[in-house]
């Protein structure tokens, strides 16, 4: 029977890294199916869902030993079933200047609505007519049932002036 595992990995950056786990997986028989692999701080991190034969997990957990060895911590967890879509789904972006608490505050009023965030990717980059740094936020989100993308968007313009922030809200979701 074929289940599907988690390896979430994170070591110094370097080439041949994604190689390395690729192999891993293909040893043991394993199918890639998705990922979000990056270099963050200087390091490669990452997570990789895999589908496995049940009895290949041992030689799984092998292969990714000998990865170990090369300076990439790599663990493994059972992946739990896919709860499906839970209500609406919804796309924000968030653009302001970059100060501490930021993403507190964003989250703070999502997670009072009761809404799932779903992914989340944040960068830095310098505003181009006043080279001021930029926090820029991009996130999917699973809204409960009760709850509309103009709930979402009243709550975050409640607090845009307080963390001087743009919103830009895009329901239904990007595919």
């Amino acid at each position: 029977m074929k289940s599907h595992v988690i390896l979430t990995v994170l070591g110094s950056d370097r080439p041949g890294l994604t190689q390395a786990l690729a192999d891993g997986v293909l040893a043991a028989g394993g199918n890639w199916l998705e990922s979000r692999l990056s270099q963050l701080g200087g390091k490669y991190v990452g997570s990789v869902l895999v589908e496995i034969e049940d009895d290949a997990r041992n030689t799984l957990e092998e292969e990714v030993r000998k990865i170990d060895a090369t300076g990439l911590r790599v663990v493994i967890v059972q992946a739990e079933q896919e709860r499906g879509e839970v209500g609406k789904v919804m796309w924000f972006e968030l653009v302001g200047q970059d100060r501490p608490g930021i993403v507190r505050e964003v989250t703070s009023v999502l997670t009072g609505l009761g809404v799932n965030i779903e992914d989340m990717e944040t960068s830095l980059e310098m505003g181009a007519w006043s080279g001021e740094r930029l926090f820029r936020a991009e996130l999917r989100l699973s809204l409960p049932d009760g709850t509309t993308s103009d709930d979402v968007q009243a709550a975050l313009e409640a607090i845009s002036g307080e963390i001087m922030v743009d919103f830009t809200i895009n329901a239904p979701a990007r595919a």
